[in-house]
């Protein structure tokens, strides 16, 4: 999960400033998109205070399936949409970013036991899927444009969801039931 999700939000981080760029977007100069990226990144801080919040009160498998699928959506707007609504909606993905990395890690680390060394080793190595996926997108773009190329994190995001979906009950419940 952590390749997916590492790979999905250097992705978004990398491609914004063109995205924006884009004349069917906000046709920005390349400063004036500059400008814009820590709003991407910004959205992400003031996401974890808000997701601290939430972990509180939700079990961390459904805000991580809740948090992935409005990037899910908000890929789907971007996509589809013209204008600052499809420039806006990529920038917001930030925001629900912010509590993936370590409920990801929380998740997949649970039940490990003896073996919690060598998993969560593994899943600190996962992070290179933060120079792999971004490589995978920017082909799709040459194929077709940076705007069908957004497929590409949104799926990685999609397979998020279902993986926080899974893990939505507590372990002992999952491994009984």
């Amino acid at each position: 999960m952590h390749f997916l999700y590492v790979g999905a939000e250097v992705t978004v981080g990398s491609l914004i400033v063109n995205y924006l760029m884009q004349a069917d977007v906000l046709g920005f100069g390349a400063e004036q998109a500059g400008k814009h990226v820590p709003l991407y990144w910004g959205g992400a801080m003031v996401g974890r205070f808000v997701g601290a919040y939430l972990l509180r009160v939700f079990s961390p498998g459904k805000v991580l399936a809740g948090a992935a699928a409005m990037a899910v959506l908000l890929f789907a707007v971007s996509i589809a949409a013209a204008g600052p609504t499809a420039g806006w909606a990529l920038l917001a993905i930030g925001l629900f970013n912010s509590i993936m990395f370590p409920t990801i890690f929380t998740l997949a680390s649970e039940g490990l036991g003896a073996r919690a060394a060598e998993g969560s080793g593994l899943i600190c190595v996962a992070i290179v899927g933060g120079a792999i996926v971004p490589l995978v997108t920017g082909f799709a773009a040459d194929l077709t444009t940076l705007r069908l190329s957004l497929i590409v994190p949104a799926l990685c995001y999609l397979v998020i969801l279902a993986f926080g979906w899974y893990a939505r009950r507590p372990y002992n419940e999952t491994i009984t039931g």
